[in-house]
């Protein structure tokens, strides 16, 4: 029935009936915060680009964790800043790394149990040259090799799962690399461990403060060869095949807010749970117009969180994760 018979205004006339038929909802169970840190003791840096997040180390990540579970956040991501770099990534997969260390205190507190620890897998942390794996070179030309570097990737998720991650999750776009980690985390007696695969991440300009929070800039090049082409929905959907039959648990779409048609599309396709990482990018630009007050921060925070939430994700990893909670009680 048309107007004046049907009124679509009827429903949206309280808050008690808005609420009674909103269909999308958010809650602090479903949102990542990500956390990084560095060496050191009493250290929080401010990251420039990143109003509120900051460089931690250990004993501060203790308390901004204990802070996101008495918040009622569903988990953390965790990324480490090694003291030291080198062409292999060692801190990455070193028993004594960065983020093993953090992974064992995390775990014998008990006041985060309620929080799902998951440790980010790559190597651009980690890497003198800040590439997201093993570099051959030849005079100017260089290639980034696929083969070696997922052998040292799977390293690394063995050894973060065995540190005490609840789950562990590969960004770094290898073919294969998913295999390799179930395969390597089994071989450890690890099979609960599950995989949260980057499935479909994208070479993206909104990665850019991301890169100063983790020192992860390349020294040289780009990273066009192993991560996505924005351009590209069905490949995306061919990449998210590929890490469902190596054994993916989990599904994280990267960046969300750019890609929603993607995150959305493959909601439509898969049926695996399935997150969105709301990146650096997203989050500055969205602070950079609060603080010219040209943007009301809690709406336009809580509205980019629930057009992810729309589009099809069932959990968001999120710079605003702390002051969402907070909103939504």
């Amino acid at each position: 029935m048309n107007f004046p018979v049907t009124r679509m205004r009827r429903l949206r006339r309280t808050e008690a009936m808005r609420s009674l038929v909103r269909e999308t909802h958010l809650r602090p169970g479903a949102l990542i915060y990500p956390l990084f840190l560095c060496p050191g003791e009493g250290i929080r840096k401010p990251i420039s680009s990143m109003p509120n997040v900051f460089n931690l180390s250990l004993d501060e990540a203790v308390k901004e964790a204990e802070l996101c579970a008495s918040l009622g956040i569903g988990g953390l991501l965790l990324f480490g800043l090694p003291a030291e770099k080198d062409e292999q990534a060692t801190g990455a997969w070193a028993d004594d790394g960065i983020v093993q260390k953090a992974l064992c205190e995390f775990k014998k507190n008990r006041s985060l149990d309620s929080l799902v620890i998951m440790a980010d897998v790559c190597l651009c942390e980690y890497t003198s040259h800040g590439h997201c794996g093993v570099v051959a070179r030849d005079g100017d030309h260089y290639h980034v090799e696929n083969d070696a570097s997922v052998a040292l990737l799977a390293k690394t998720a063995a050894s973060l799962a065995a540190a005490g991650a609840d789950m562990v999750a590969p960004s770094d776009m290898m073919d294969g690399r998913v295999a390799a980690m179930r395969e390597a985390l089994d071989e450890r007696g690890l099979q609960e461990t599950p995989i949260l695969s980057y499935a479909s991440k994208f070479a993206s300009a909104f990665y850019g403060p991301f890169r100063e929070a983790a020192d992860s800039a390349p020294q040289f090049g780009d990273r066009r060869s192993y991560q996505m082409d924005g351009a590209n929905l069905r490949e995306a959907m061919r990449e998210i095949e590929l890490d469902i039959a190596e054994g993916a648990d989990m599904l994280l779409m990267k960046p969300a807010m750019p890609y929603l048609d993607v995150l959305s599309e493959a909601r439509q396709r898969f049926d695996l749970p399935m997150g969105a990482y709301q990146v650096s990018g997203e989050y500055s630009m969205l602070h950079a117009a609060f603080e010219r007050g040209w943007l009301e921060p809690e709406r336009a925070m809580m509205e980019s969180l629930l057009s992810i939430r729309r589009a099809g994700a069932d959990f968001i990893v999120t710079y605003f994760a702390k002051d969402a909670a907070e909103v939504l009680g």
